[in-house]
């Protein structure tokens, strides 16, 4: 079973007291945007086997939202975040990159 630790009330809460998001770090596109633009926001996401970083509410919590570092293929989470932080922390990503040497991802910016 898949437990995270939110980062607001610090409750370890498995999946039956969180609700998922979908992909966190996603640039939303905003009034004036193209249509591609707009296609991108909506329909293109990274969708990855592996390493993944994804938005999560403590519904049965405090309810608020927060971002999830975890593998896919193990449940391996590797740290949860504030969801007003706008890439994952360091320490995060050497957590990762620590456990998965290579690992590299998208410009968070």
């Amino acid at each position: 079973m898949l437990i995270l630790t939110c980062p607001y009330c610090g409750v370890a809460a498995d999946e039956t007291e969180l609700s998922a998001g979908g992909e966190a770090h996603v640039k939303r596109e905003t009034v004036g945007a193209d249509d591609a633009a707009f296609e991108q926001y909506l329909f293109q996401r990274e969708n990855s086997k592996g390493i993944h970083f994804e938005r999560w509410r403590h519904a049965a919590g405090c309810g608020k939202w927060f971002h999830a570092a975890r593998c896919t293929n193990t449940l391996e989470v590797f740290g949860t975040y504030s969801a007003q932080t706008l890439e994952p922390p360091k320490n995060i990503t050497d957590a990762i990159s620590a456990a998965r040497p290579g690992w590299t991802w998208r410009n968070f910016s």
